[in-house]
């Protein structure tokens, strides 16, 4: 017979505080390794879980049932591997870098303890992130998994805890809420030995980091249009745009959310889109499908998340031909009321036409001030000129350029630093808009020697008030006068 657990709340909240004190108490012991010692401890952790890319993968898409089985090792094996690659050089603890000329030196100091909130759209690839840069800085890492995925997380942090112990290291540097509920994350969001949140997720998870206390690096909602310009390659175009809204069925938050174009290219655009398997839906039929994007509480639908568009297409009971890979809905409308102008984790898209780049500059701006101000946006252009005056007027912390959105966006098809956790800037409510990674998580000591002494400092003055600054007393070096005296003292020796 099955024993109900009761007072859950209770029971994650006990486990919370614990995990607290184990978190310390192997950080503690962290902080005095070297970095050689830190790369050992990262090393580990980046070959264990790259091993189990595959598995981890098939964990997560049957738990969640979101995207798809490939596109997920593909992040596992980006997290486990490309994120390291990235990482394993940087200098993070101790002397990191000295500049003997000016005579100062900086030393890493880790943030500590840091909380990680993980998503179900992500969760195994993000765990395995977190834990790279954790430790790569120097700390300890609690998570607080989603509950729809708490399986494949829990899996994840198990193969990462044998790896810290097969290289005698103290396996509490990384562990996990077990039994996760919102009282026990907020203890330890709120724990007065926490010291730092990373919060991935949606705005309700980011808001309560931030309101928690404790200093957050959260990340808000992405909605990054893709402006295709008239001087763009069209079908390459189109081809970036599906190979990014398609991977792993759109759950990757820099993903593109709509399409603006112009009118002047509007046909042959929208043939390219149909014959690479776009499909636009009729009038009825769209409405059918914006009806069922957002749910009742005004967010995304989670029953659609990560869905194909034929699992979407049989929710709204709408035909669609075979072989579809998106749905497209034709708009002119933006807003919160709008569900094709807002954020789809999914292979669904808006469509927008505007007469020229002048107005799909100012569409796209819109786009992005109802949701997803300072994550992402994509444009498709070979104008420089065009391309200049969007990153100069787009209000958003990564502008993506004639590649796939969702993956140059993480840095895994551009220079951007590889990282699972995008930052949307001041505009976005967010504490940075970097690619989060581990020198978000350490503190800076400056050590620098004194150059100058109080007299080096004050001003030069001239006139009589500088004749009496002289007779009082030495003051500041002066050529002019300094020849001066020269000449004075040379002609009394003539004498």
């Amino acid at each position: 017979m099955a024993v109900e657990v009761k007072d859950r709340d209770l029971i994650s909240i006990q486990e919370a505080r614990n995990l607290v004190e184990a978190a310390a108490a192997a950080q503690e012991r962290f902080a005095a390794l070297d970095q050689a010692g830190v790369d050992r401890a990262v090393t580990a952790v980046s070959l264990a879980t790259e091993a189990q890319a595959d598995r981890l993968a098939r964990l997560a898409h049957e738990e969640t049932g979101f995207g798809r089985f490939e596109d997920k090792v593909i992040k596992n094996l980006f997290a486990s591997r490309e994120v390291y690659r990235h990482i394993k050089d940087l200098k993070t603890v101790g002397v990191i870098s000295e500049d003997p000329g000016k005579r100062i030196f900086e030393v890493g100091v880790p943030v500590g303890l840091v909380t990680a909130l993980i998503p179900s759209t992500n969760p195994t690839s993000t765990t395995i992130f977190k834990a790279l840069i954790a430790l790569k800085a120097g700390c300890a890492v609690i998570f607080s998994p989603h509950p729809s995925a708490k399986n494949c997380i829990l899996e994840t942090v198990s193969i990462i805890r044998k790896a810290l112990e097969d290289q005698k290291l103290p396996a509490d540097l990384v562990t996990c809420l077990s039994m996760p509920t919102k009282e026990g994350t907020d203890t330890l969001m709120r724990h007065p030995r926490m010291n730092l949140i990373l919060a991935t997720g949606g705005n309700a998870m980011v808001h309560a980091a931030y309101s928690s206390g404790t200093p957050a690096i959260g990340v808000g909602p992405g909605n990054g249009p893709a402006y295709i310009e008239k001087s763009a390659d069209i079908p390459l175009a189109v081809k970036r745009i599906f190979d990014s809204k398609t991977f792993d069925n759109g759950t990757i938050c820099a993903s593109e959310q709509s399409i603006v174009t112009e009118t002047g290219i509007r046909k042959e655009v929208m043939e390219e889109i149909s014959r690479q398997g776009g499909y636009f839906l009729p009038p009825g039929d769209s409405e059918r499908v914006e009806k069922i994007l957002m749910g009742p509480s005004g967010t995304m639908n989670a029953q659609l998340v990560g869905r194909t568009a034929q699992h979407i297409a049989k929710m709204a009971a709408v035909t669609i031909p075979p072989g579809t890979k998106i749905l497209l809905g034709q708009e002119t409308r933006v807003g919160q009321k709008y569900p094709y102008s807002r954020e789809k984790l999914m292979p669904v898209l808006g469509f927008f036409v505007e007469d020229n780049w002048e107005k799909a500059c100012l569409k796209c701006i819109e786009i992005l001030s109802v949701e997803g101000a300072g994550h992402t946006m994509t444009i498709h252009s070979k104008n420089e000129a065009v391309i200049r005056e969007f990153g100069l007027k787009k209000p958003v912390s990564r502008l993506i350029v004639n590649a796939p959105a969702a993956l140059a966006a993480i840095g895994a098809a551009s220079a951007l630093a590889p990282s699972l956790t995008l930052g949307c800037g001041a505009i976005g409510h967010n504490s940075t808009s970097d690619n989060v990674g581990p020198l978000n998580l350490i503190n800076i000591r400056r050590v620098a020697y004194g150059l100058k002494e109080l007299e080096d400092l004050r001003p030069a003055r001239e006139g009589p008030a500088a004749s009496n600054t002289a007779a009082s007393g030495p003051g500041p070096s002066d050529p002019a006068f300094d020849e001066l005296v020269r000449r004075v003292m040379e002609r009394l020796t003539q004498v």
